[in-house]
């Protein structure tokens, strides 16, 4: 199977709600998961998820969390 099935999905996240799943599957550092546009189901492909639980390093591999936004003074004021 290409994909992790949407029951394991559950199981891995503790999560029912595809926006819970997502969030936790970034924070769990599985950055290469994403909902789909047209069902709004989450994909995560096996490749990926054996790699990260393998603790394999992707080179260039973004951050699992959004780096936070500084306002400039002017902004701020």
């Amino acid at each position: 199977m290409l994909t992790v099935p949407p029951d394991e999905l559950v199981e891995i996240t503790g999560c029912v709600q595809a926006a819970a799943q997502l969030r936790e599957l970034h924070r769990q550092g599985f950055w290469r998961a994403r909902r789909l546009a047209m069902s709004g189901k989450v994909v995560l492909e096996r490749a990926h998820y054996e790699a990260v639980c393998a603790g394999q390093t992707v080179p260039g591999k973004r951050r699992a969390e959004p780096e936070a936004k500084l306002r400039s003074q002017r902004e701020a004021a």
